[in-house]
């Protein structure tokens, strides 16, 4: 019989609003994890050669935008293999002697889940590479000529790394990964999915009409489409009856400036600064940045991967240019160029 699966933090302080959100509506079971066939089939293949063997899973790597699922689907490979998770994140482990101290307490095929991996300390990514390959620690006592190393074992144990960006990882790292997996955007029927089962488990009264309105404004994720839920709970509890229906939902999407497609007021900002300050582009990052007063690194990992994923943007060598659906999703009247 399998064990139960424990799961502890490291180094991290719990949000009781995060807490509800995200581990009482997250997918417990493959069953309940909806999208991302291909990898849920290639992971379930690897965890049951896994147990077959009665080995530890090879390390896993999962990467892509936020919100896609790269946490939940590491608690569900440790419920499958029926092992402990500890759950840390790059940043947390400041020094080696962090990761000496959760490495040692790990037992027989636990999971080390790493969020945010490529922030990795140097120091600390390098004493995980004998860690990895070999499970063993090599720690250095004492300091300057009498300084000496001591190899510790350690139980099989598997490292599940997830990162929002792959390409800040190093290459040693990333290849010391047996499985690695991107999780790509969610289509609409698979988020209405995902809600439905969601405002199940928050006992929410919710027609087919909002639950469309919502997975179409979710932007493909499943983290804002549970947000939008939570948002338009709360509205149809003080302006409703208590239950969601396609009017009141969209009342409150539109309260909350999220549009049809799934723009905020942000993405709106940002692609009207291309259109109407730089007559549609192209412009460079740094001058739409300043023209916003918006932070570089929040532009290209938040505002824009969307917005090229819809092609309301394109990237070129001289700059960022604003497309015609982009024009005619905010009615803005089309150039000579682009007509």
């Amino acid at each position: 019989m399998d064990k139960k699966v424990k799961v502890k933090k490291e180094n991290e302080q719990e949000n009781p609003e995060e807490e509800v959100l995200f581990t009482s509506l997250r997918a417990a079971s493959w069953d309940e994890f909806a999208g991302q066939k291909k990898i849920k089939e290639s992971l379930r293949i690897g965890i049951t050669a896994a147990k077959n063997r009665k080995e530890a899973i090879e390390h896993v790597l999962l990467y892509g935008p936020p919100g896609l699922g790269k946490t939940t689907l590491s608690h569900i490979i440790a419920k499958e293999m029926g092992v402990n998770i500890r759950v840390t994140s790059g940043p947390a482990i400041e020094r080696a002697g962090d990761l000496a101290s959760i490495l040692t307490n790990l037992e027989k095929g636990d999971i080390l889940f790493i969020d945010e991996i490529h922030r990795l300390n140097k120091v600390v990514e390098e004493t995980l590479y004998p860690a990895m390959e070999d499970y063993a620690l090599d720690i250095i006592i004492g300091k300057g000529p009498s300084a000496r190393t001591v190899r510790l074992d350690l139980p099989p144990f598997t490292i599940i790394g997830a990162t929002t960006r792959i390409g800040l990882m190093s290459a040693p790292l990333r290849d010391r990964f047996g499985v690695i997996h991107r999780l790509s955007f969610y289509d609409p029927k698979e988020l209405e999915d995902i809600i439905k089962k969601a405002a199940a488990k928050l006992k929410v009264p919710v027609d087919t009409e909002s639950i469309v309105e919502i997975a179409k404004r979710a932007r493909g994720t499943p983290r804002i489409a549970l947000k939008l839920l939570k948002r338009a709970r709360d509205f149809v509890q003080v302006k409703g009856e208590g239950k969601l229906t396609g009017d009141l939902t969209r009342k409150a999407l539109d309260m909350l400036e999220v549009d049809e497609v799934g723009l905020d007021s942000s993405d709106v900002r940002y692609i009207k600064a291309i259109i109407e300050k730089h007559n549609g582009g192209p412009v460079g990052i740094e001058t739409i940045a300043s023209t916003i007063s918006e932070d570089i690194g929040t532009i290209e990992e938040v505002v824009e991967p969307y917005l090229m994923q819809i092609g309301f943007i394109k990237k070129t060598s001289r700059g960022r240019v604003a497309t015609s659906s982009a024009y005619h999703h905010l009615k803005i009247a089309l150039p000579k160029v682009l007509k």
